[in-house]
This record gives C-alpha cells, structure tokens and sequence, in this order.
C-alpha cells in the first residue's frame, strides 16, 4: 500500500499547483491576526487603504511562493505542508490570544521553554485552534494525489513559478509603494506578523547565531580580578552578596515606585528603617529572560553584547577569578548557560511541604538549606567573600495564580486562567500584584536571613524584564525591543544594606538616595556588583557602577 504522500495518480494535481494552494492558504487563512492588524490600522481606512493593505498581502505572497519554489519537492510536499501550517496555526494562535509577535527573541525564549512553562500556556483554546489550522485543512492535504512529474520538467516548472512570483512582488512594490512604504515604516510590527516568514525567519536568525556561538571557544574576562582590599583571613569581615534576579516584574506596579497599591509592605518597612533603597528608572536589556539574564550579566553592555558573536565569560567568572565563592539557585528554566562554571543548585526536584505543591515551588525554597549549600563551598573563597545569585519564579505568566501561595491571596478575585484575554481585566491585575506581594515577602525573608549573618551583607534585586497586562491589547512579553512600551522595559530595582555592610563598604543609603533617582539599566549591573564586591579588574567602568558615588576614591 503505497503511502498518501507518495501517490503518483497522472489525474492529481501537479506538485507546483498543490504548492501554490499551500501558499495561498498560509497568507490568507494563516495570517489572522496580520489582516486583523492590517484592518485596524488607519492607513488602511477607505478604497486607498485596502489597496495598500492587499499591495501587503501580495508582496507576503511573492515572497512566499519563491521560498517554496525552491525548497520544498514533491517527496516532502506533504509532511512540509503540514509542518507549516502547525507553525502558522501556533503563531496565529498565540499572537492573537497574548498580543505577542514572532521574532528571534520569541523563538529563543521557544526553545528554551520547559514542561512548566509549556503546562501554563496551554488552554482549552489551542486544541480548537489546532483543529481549525491543521487537522481539518491537513486532512484535505493529505489526500490529494500528486501527479508524478520528470524531475527537468518539475525544476524548470518550479524555477519559473518563482520567477513569476519574483515579478509579481517587484510590480507590486512599484505599483503601490507609497501604500507599502508608510504602513511598513509606521508598523515595523508588522514584519513580525506575516506568517511563516516571520517564524522561517526567526527560526534561521536562532540556529545561526546558536551555532556561531556555540562553535567560538569563551573569551576570557577580568582574568586579573582581585579583591582590592587585603585578604580577609576572618570569615565575619567577608562579604555575603545576595544578588536576586526578578521574574517578570514590572516598575509600574511596584508600590516602592509610587504604585497606588500596596505591593511591596515589608520592603517598605525596610526602606522606613533606613536600610533599603529603591531605583525606580531603571530599564531592562530586554523584553525576555534569554535576552535580558545574559546581557545583564556581560561586561559589555546591551549594545556591544547584541552586536557582538563572540561568546565571553560572564559576572561570575570574573567572581571567581577574584577567589570569591560563588553559588547560583535557580528556582527558573534555567541560568542560559551563565552557571555552568560554577556550583549551582536547581529547584526542580525539591519537594519541600508547603513549598512546592504540583511539581512547582515558591520562591521561599531557595532559602531552604541555602545555609548548608554555602557550607560546601570552598573555604578559602568564603574567607574572601560569597555571592550567591537567586534566579526567582517571581512573576512569570501567564498562569500568575500558581506564582503565590493562599496566604498572600491579597488581592481578590484573582485570574486563574492562562487565557489572560479572557479574564476580567481587574482580576488579571489581582493576580499579577499577588505574585508582586509575595516576591515582597520573598525579599524581605532573604533580608531576614543576612541580618542573622555575622559579615557584612548586602541585597541587590532587579527584575530581567516587565510584562505588558492587556495594555494596547499586549499580554506577557517579549516584543522586540524597539517597539517593546514601557511595562515591558522599566523593571524594578532595589539594594539593601547591613549595618556592617555600610561601615566595611562606605557606602551607606542616605548616599545611595541620591544616586537612585538616576537613569540606570542592566549595563549597570556588572560593574556594580564588582564595586560592591571590591574587585578590581581592568574590566571594571567605575562610570557604569552605581555605588562609584559613594564608594572611597580609588588609589
């Protein structure tokens, strides 16, 4: 029995012809929410509107038609077929249920999803979705006969397909560029829309760059680090540095930065008691956790880290070539690769009672045996000074109910769904401001924890990214940059201080107020923690270190 794929019936369809279907189908039923964008845009308003709204539709085709052309053949016509319409059913599916769009960034953060994230964004929806976009049209796919064809007579009949269809988009620019030009110059949006180009697209950007990067052997960084005071032979004079990494969290919403409610009560009691600082304008790297966690961790800053190909050791290489111990928990999918050189500690298999109910935990159990995980470590570092990087489950959507416990249900009713379009926009913002009060208690029991520590100690928290809650029809996050509003860039950040910590460091908060009104971002973040830490390396930008104004001057 031959198999459906390979069916050579001389009364089916000719492979180019399925082909062109296959095109048609993916630009018109396959780009919902493109002609849903398309339609509400007010370039697209009036006869002259359509026309540069179709003019879009058929510069998507052209360029379609050609990719297909060229690489798709009558062995693979009908597995390739379907694949693509899974991707542009989940594309669709997704962009129109979080507002998102499907760029490189988006993809990575696809490749880097675990069970636990795949679990929250599942709903009742996506089988409907699913259904609708690839069993019934695939079913149509899988039955039609394709007719054999000579393989001159087939390359020569797909070369000039593509060449008509190459024609076809250069008409159209030149007929209707105006039209084209201000809808792609005012809606760059757009070109992360346009499925499956935009996933074909992201998809090849992803793979080259992993490959590049993963083939080039790390560059050494501060590989002359050392701790700029003298050795510290008494343990109690070192350095305990809790460095916590934020999920999700949002500046907007948190009540430190002016937020009407009450999210942050016990960082506030800290910050009454004078030990607490809060910067409030202070921007992410990027719109999600792949972008920001290794960005915010390079000594080269945003615009040198994307540009750059080359992969460089990060924060806590230069840690450790300092001689100070160094941890990372992790409580997340993972720490991007910025762990793998030192002792690390994962989440996933703890079950800790009333800690870590369905297979997930809390944020608090990264303070569970934390005591005795620092223990393990290396005596000689401990004596010059630990940080330990807590990488937190914070906030991360868009199932926000699972991210805090009953007991800090304080805002209510809250959603519990993952298809965040469809709660009620008000529970939505209870659920997202529970995880924000609960990361609250989170942090003030890490403070809780330094206090009864005989060293100098210090916390500094900062969120990776923000999360859009159904502003201008966005949910979660993720955008490109560029265009990414401000809930998605403006995190959070705070620092505490121990008493100790102030008077072996120099810096105190009433110093620190003045300095927390500034412009900052996750460039600042490596070259702080260097200075607060004491290291000295050539590596090191006193300019980019927001304790420099109220650290000693340098000899």
């Amino acid at each position: 029995m031959r198999k459906p794929e390979q069916s050579t019936d001389s009364r089916g369809w000719h492979p180019t012809r399925l082909l062109l279907i296959l095109a048609v189908w993916l630009i018109s039923a396959g780009n919902l929410p493109l002609w849903q964008a398309l339609w509400r845009l007010p370039e697209t308003t009036g006869a002259r509107g359509w026309i540069g709204a179709l003019a879009y539709g058929l510069l998507a085709l052209a360029l379609l038609v050609p990719l297909l052309c060229l690489t798709v053949w009558p062995r693979w016509l009908k597995p390739a077929g379907l694949l693509l319409m899974t991707v542009a059913t989940a594309s669709s599916y997704f962009m129109l249920s979080y507002g998102v769009v499907i760029d490189p960034t988006m993809i990575a953060n696809v490749f880097n999803t675990d069970a636990r994230e795949v679990r929250d964004l599942l709903s009742w929806h996506m089988p409907g979705a699913l259904i609708a976009g690839v069993i019934l049209p695939g079913i149509w796919w899988w039955r039609q006969p394709v007719r054999r064809v000579g393989m001159r007579a087939l390359l020569a009949h797909q070369l000039g397909v593509a060449a008509l269809a190459c024609v076809l988009g250069a008409g159209t620019v030149w007929l209707a560029f105006q039209d084209i030009a201000s809808i792609m110059r005012n809606h760059k949006e757009l070109r992360y829309m346009t499925n499956p180009l935009n996933s074909l697209y992201a998809v090849a950007r992803v793979a080259l760059g992993s490959t590049q990067r993963a083939a080039a052997a790390a560059q050494s960084v501060g590989a002359d680090a050392h701790v700029a005071r003298a050795n510290r032979p008494d343990p109690a004079a070192a350095p305990l540095i809790v460095l916590v990494i934020g999920e999700t969290a949002r500046a907007a919403n948190f009540s430190l930065g002016g937020y009407a409610r009450e999210t942050n009560p016990e960082l506030a009691a800290l910050q009454a008691a004078g030990a607490l600082v809060y910067f409030g304008n202070v921007r992410s790297c990027g719109t999600n956790t792949h972008a920001s966690l290794p960005c915010m961790f390079s000594h080269l800053g945003k615009t040198a880290f994307e540009a750059s190909r080359a992969r460089h050791e990060n924060l806590l290489d230069v840690l450790q070539h300092a001689g100070l111990a160094v941890l990372w928990v992790d409580n997340q999918s993972g720490c991007k690769g910025l762990c793998d050189s030192v002792p690390n500690a994962f989440t996933r298999t703890l079950d800790v009672p009333g800690l870590c109910p369905d297979g997930e935990c809390y944020d608090e159990v990264m303070l569970h045996g934390l005591d005795e995980r620092l223990a393990a470590l290396d005596p000689a570092r401990r004596a010059r000074g630990v940080v330990v990087v807590m990488h937190q489950m914070g906030s991360h959507g868009p199932a926000y109910y699972r991210r805090s416990p009953p007991t800090f249900k304080h805002f209510l009713p809250e959603c519990t769904s993952s298809a965040l379009q469809e709660c009620p926009r008000d529970q939505l913002i209870n659920a997202y401001d529970n995880t924000l009060r609960y990361t609250d208690h989170f942090l003030a029991e890490t403070v809780k924890w330094l206090q009864a520590k005989p060293q100098p100690a210090a916390m500094i928290y900062v969120s990776d990214h923000g999360e859009s809650l159904g502003e201008s029809g966005l949910y979660l996050h993720g955008m490109p940059y560029a265009m990414a509003p401000d809930e998605q860039t403006r995190v959070p950040m705070l620092v505490w201080l121990s008493a100790q910590m102030q008077r072996a460091g120099g810096v105190t908060p009433d110093c620190l107020r003045g300095e927390a009104a500034k412009p900052w971002s996750h460039d600042n973040l490596f070259h702080s923690v260097l200075g607060i830490a004491g290291v000295q390396t050539e590596s090191y930008r006193r300019p980019l270190d927001l304790f420099a104004a109220c650290l000693p001057a340098p000899h």
